[in-house]
């Protein structure tokens, strides 16, 4: 299924989830906290700082600062790879679950409200 949206209509549908969030007093997370957080709840793991930076074309000192943030929201957590101790994996937690679920549902109730 694909959703034909023109420029104007995407734009008003990302201002309306956007304003929801701030009024919902939710997580204020940025475009690349948002662009990882989404990458691991969405993408199969396993996930690491190396594979989320290169996926995202940023360094790994930039993953690490928004996952300390996000560590401190428990939106996501950081373990150390057993079989590698090189790697640190990102793993998914109940909390961010959640955030992300709903934020999924006010994209709906946003795009329900387009006029098409």
């Amino acid at each position: 299924m694909s959703v034909i949206l023109r420029p104007s209509q995407a734009l008003r549908l990302w201002q309306r989830v956007s304003v929801a969030e701030v009024r919902a007093e939710a997580h204020d997370l940025s475009l690349r906290q948002m662009a990882i957080l989404l990458t691991v709840y969405l993408d199969p793991p396993p996930h690491t700082v190396r594979g989320l930076a290169a996926r995202l074309g940023v360094t790994k000192p930039v993953v690490t600062r928004a996952l300390d943030t996000m560590g401190a929201m428990k939106l996501l957590s950081r373990h150390r790879d057993e079989k590698d101790r090189r790697n640190v994996l990102v793993r998914r937690t109940v909390e961010g679950a959640l955030y992300v679920e709903r934020f999924g549902d006010g994209i709906i109730a946003a795009a329900a409200g387009l006029p098409m």
